[in-house]
């Protein structure tokens, strides 16, 4: 059997593939989806393709993090249930998450979180099977990370 890792509700993980490093996320075994922080978020046409735009920026995703645009054609569109309960559609991508050292693929709803304290929300789909979640805890990934 697998041994699963303890994560705490807090931690500070990154995201290779968008240039993010120690950010932190909030563990949220409520939500399926993870959620990343981001503004203007739009589609884009060209040659008959659909390009999803979307920017990410804000002090709280790291030191000296200037707003950065990305594209991306690898996207879908989902009904996300909020916190609140609501049914939303949101854009999925798919990108690389580090926590204790190892990378995982997984997805990301894009949405607005500006009114909330994390900016990054880990879900179920990335937790299930891998981490044991001790609200007690925090930070033990960015913890783990430091020592190696």
């Amino acid at each position: 059997m697998k041994q699963k890792r303890t994560i705490g509700r807090v931690d500070k993980i990154s995201l290779p593939e968008l240039g993010l490093v120690n950010v932190q996320a909030k563990i949220d075994t409520g939500a399926y989806t993870s959620a990343i922080h981001c503004s203007k978020i739009h589609l884009e046409k060209e040659d008959n393709a659909d390009f999803l735009v979307y920017t990410i920026s804000g002090k709280r995703l790291g030191e000296g993090m200037k707003a950065r645009k990305f594209r991306t054609s690898d996207f879908k569109l989902k009904k996300i249930r909020s916190s609140n309960g609501q049914v939303q559609e949101r854009y999925v991508i798919k990108t690389k998450v580090k926590i204790f050292n190892k990378i995982y693929n997984t997805e990301f709803s894009l949405s607005d979180r500006s009114h909330m304290k994390n900016p990054i929300l880990l879900g179920r789909k990335l937790l299930s099977g891998r981490f044991v979640v001790d609200v007690a805890e925090e930070n033990l990934s960015f913890q783990y990370n430091q020592k190696s």
